[in-house]
């Protein structure tokens, strides 16, 4: 896991240098032709990144963007209207059945389809009309989280190639940050001592980084064996916040910009209940970046944009959250490159169930 986010300002450098091609010729057709919809079809860590994807898409581009319900078109079948649509499914091992028959079917109903994938050879990358490679490697981690990194990158890139307003010389820049948020790690060491013993924890972001709030929650469920929960800041003021209490541990993704008031007030009912949050945040957010044990990511360099300011910021942000995980897994001295139970194991747990009843009233 750890060599899988030391290595990753490399695999985003060769991203860059391999696709970019790919979306100029992407940019040229959505010249010619802009889509009026965009759907993001993912499962899993890959339905974190189209989250993202879809704020910074719909943000930066005006173009609206729905996440999709595989089951519209894989279980019910729907005849959807698609013409004018970009549909992109995003599978790293290339074989989700679901987002490959939602490919499938969004073709033949009038859609331009897009393969996000780690698998050349695979059928999403057959199955698509056109296709991205993520250029991570398989990694053992149990987060595959090179492979997470890279599909942030991809939606910045598709958004470029939409008319976003971001220059292909800021997207460059974004392994440096990366790379400058590992110097973080001793002082991330430290910190993970502290929830050796946690076996809940809550992780808040908003905006651009409600993503690495669900990914992180996820990274702490597979790696740590930490029961995590995921909230945006703007819905954990609707009702979860009544169920804290002291002794939980408390992530928040803080950045500057339009999120900022609302992850404010949250993160001071959370002090108010006895609960200490870690912030991740970055020197431009003053107030942020003052709070007790913040970690504080060094900023991305000459930002000048129309977008709002926290846009660049969830690639660097999700560095001290991936340490963190991995180091608390190696203090409780687990396996991080085994998640809890994978989909393998699930389906053996099915198949010993259905054949042994005996064994089914034990598990």
């Amino acid at each position: 896991m750890l060599d899988d986010i030391r290595e990753q300002p490399a695999i985003l450098e060769a991203a860059l240098r391999e696709e970019i091609a790919t979306f100029r010729a992407l940019c040229s057709r959505f010249e010619k032709e802009r889509p009026r919809f965009v759907v993001l079809a993912a499962r899993g860590t890959s339905d974190h990144a189209a989250q993202f994807g879809r704020y910074l898409i719909e943000i930066a581009t005006g173009i609206p963007v729905s996440l999709a319900a595989p089951s519209v078109l894989t279980a019910y079948r729907a005849e959807l209207d698609l013409r004018e649509v970009l549909y992109v499914g995003m599978s790293p091992s290339g074989e989700s059945a679901d987002v490959n028959t939602c490919m499938r079917r969004a073709r033949e109903l009038g859609a331009m389809t897009l393969g996000v994938t780690n698998n050349p050879a695979g059928t999403l990358a057959r199955t698509a009309e056109k296709k991205v490679l993520l250029h991570a490697s398989p990694g053992d981690g149990a987060g595959k989280l090179n492979t997470w990194i890279a599909q942030l990158l991809s939606m910045y890139l598709l958004a470029w190639s939409l008319g976003a307003d971001l220059t292909l010389e800021q997207i460059r820049r974004i392994p440096d940050w990366l790379a400058a948020a590992l110097v973080l790690e001793p002082d991330l060491i430290e910190r993970a001592q502290r929830y050796v013993f946690a076996e809940r924890a809550l992780v808040l972001g908003r905006g651009f980084n409600y993503s690495n709030a669900l990914q992180f929650a996820l990274d702490l469920i597979e790696t740590c064996s930490i029961g995590a929960e995921s909230f945006s800041a703007g819905d954990f003021l609707h009702g979860p916040v009544s169920a804290t209490r002291c002794g939980i541990p408390a992530f928040a993704f803080a950045p500057p910009g339009p999120t900022w008031p609302s992850m404010a007030e949250t993160l001071s009912l959370l002090q108010s209940s006895g609960t200490m949050p870690l912030v991740i945040t970055d020197e431009r957010n003053l107030e942020a970046s003052a709070t007790r044990g913040a970690i504080v990511v060094p900023p991305p360099d000459g930002y000048e944009s129309t977008l709002p300011v926290d846009a660049l910021t969830p690639i660097p942000y999700a560095i001290p959250a991936q340490l963190l995980a991995a180091h608390i897994a190696n203090e409780k001295a687990g396996k991080p490159e085994r998640p809890l139970a994978d989909a393998g194991t699930l389906s053996a747990i099915v198949e010993r169930e259905n054949a042994d009843p005996v064994a089914k009233e034990k598990i």
